[in-house]
């Protein structure tokens, strides 16, 4: 995601203004612009009537494996010298199914030789892709940026000769897929090409010449294992730019696996209207419809730096967001797993990473703890109602039959608090132990007797941007 460091903001879902008082809908006509958009919505969300949380577990009712889309991890271009090595017991210890990485041709010295007379050398490379499989994972390779001796100038711009990226993107796919012999790698053409390069869908500088190159190197690999190949991977969800690629795609019969994209909002039900949506537009391109698959590359709540990621604030979003997408998106990969080093020195300043910058001991943050404590959640999904505006619920069945809740009160606010019934619906008779491990608080273990005609009830307090696992077991 970043070069040098480029700041932006991204647009955000606009709430409805049906139900707001005329003094809030002159607040709108005299604010909306680009920037007071994300001012205007906020101040919305406050104006409307939140709906608290009022859960209902039906424990036998099992809907199957729980699904885990969060167990995927991405790295931006912090720095060409960063190494997985020292933190592959922390980044292990969430489960990572796959790690994205990018900046791959203008940090990895892959490239080797000037236009139309190209050699490549992948020992730099190598050294991470053995780091991402120590840690569990396998490799997701966003295709960018160009070294400068294959770029225009830019390494964000041009190929100086298209045949040359085509030939790059065959010969890596060939050596990751191939020599290494790793199943199931994605590659992902670019990275945010609406930013990164200004890269459009038409025109002189268009997005989709780049990605059929690339395309037709993957066509010509050989000696390969399945691997798949998509993209955009833009700055945002758009319309536009899905329809282009789609459409181009079909009509020339170019390969296109998935679509990706990046999502960065406070609006944490945005994750899965996003998947929602697209399911929706796919249904005009038949030919694409019943293989295709949507990840989103990079996700959080701001695009730009943010003290929220250094506190519970980042923490209870990626919980609050992480479940929306349960059972909805195929792949998200949080971004990102360390911070990059400040200008200033400053240990903690608002970067997006899990884990602190390796000066300060690579330490931790409550986003990284709240992945741990959402990945520890039973492996069978269990039916739940009665989710809140701000209180997102997540229940599961455990090896051992117990049952558990995960709960995120995410408010973008950092305001709302609530006291949170649980009801467990069809739990058999008996004693049981209660358990509440807060991320940011002290336990609490409490005693729970079902008897027969009475709700098997308990009550959560939950403070402003609290996450906590409730486990009930006998």
């Amino acid at each position: 995601m970043i070069l040098l460091v480029v700041a932006r903001k991204l647009p955000k879902k606009r709430p409805s203004v049906l139900q707001i008082i005329s003094l809030v809908l002159l607040l709108v006509v005299t604010l909306v612009t680009v920037t007071q958009l994300p001012i205007v919505r906020q101040f919305l969300s406050f104006a409307s009537n939140p709906e608290p949380a009022n859960i209902v577990v039906d424990t036998q009712s099992v809907l199957g494996p729980m699904p885990r889309p969060w167990r995927n991890l991405a790295q931006g271009g912090e720095e060409s010298s960063w190494d997985i090595k020292p933190i592959s017991g922390a980044v292990a210890a969430l489960h990572p199914e796959y790690i994205r990485i990018d900046h791959l041709y203008d940090f990895y010295d892959i490239a080797q030789g000037t236009p139309g007379n190209l050699t490549f050398d992948f020992s730099k490379l190598d050294v991470l892709l053995d780091d991402i499989a120590a840690t569990g994972a396998k490799p997701y390779i966003a295709l960018s940026y160009l070294s400068p001796n294959v770029s225009d100038g830019d390494i964000v711009g041009q190929p100086a000769r298209y045949e040359d990226w085509q030939l790059m993107t065959q010969k890596t796919i060939e050596h990751i897929s191939g020599t290494r012999g790793i199943r199931d790698v994605y590659y992902e053409v670019w990275n945010e090409p609406d930013l990164f390069g200004s890269w459009m869908y038409y025109g002189n500088k268009s997005y989709l010449k780049l990605y059929a190159y690339a395309a037709a190197g993957a066509n010509q690999a050989r000696g390969v294992q399945p691997f798949k190949i998509g993209g955009p991977a833009t700055t945002g969800f758009y319309k536009n730019w899905f329809d282009a690629l789609a459409n181009y795609a079909v009509k020339n019969k170019v390969r296109l696996d998935f679509i990706s994209w990046h999502r960065y909002s406070t609006n944490v039900t945005q994750f899965r209207q996003d998947i929602y949506d697209i399911r929706q537009w796919v249904t005009q391109y038949p030919q694409l419809e019943p293989t295709i698959e949507f990840h989103i590359t990079e996700w959080g709540h701001d695009s730009e730096n943010n003290a929220g990621y250094d506190g519970a604030y980042g923490a209870a979003h990626t919980v609050a967001a992480a479940i929306e997408m349960v059972g909805v998106v195929e792949r998200a990969f949080v971004f990102e797993i360390q911070d990059g080093k400040d200008p200033a020195g400053q240990e903690y300043w608002g970067r997006w990473g899990l884990l602190t910058h390796r000066d300060f001991g690579s330490k931790p943050k409550p986003r990284y703890r709240a992945l741990q404590l959402l990945d520890s959640i039973g492996v069978q999904r269990i039916q739940i109602l009665g989710r809140g505006t701000y209180v997102k619920a997540l229940a599961a069945k455990t090896e051992d039959g117990a049952f558990e809740v995960l709960l995120s009160n995410f408010d973008s606010s950092g305001r709302n608090a609530e006291q949170v019934p649980i009801t467990f619906d069809n739990l058999p008779i008996g004693k049981y132990t209660v358990k509440k491990d807060y991320l940011a608080k002290k336990d609490v273990t409490e005693v729970l007797n079902v008897t027969e005609g009475i709700p098997a009830q308990i009550i959560v307090p939950m403070g402003p941007l609290d996450v906590v696992k409730v486990t009930i077991s006998q």
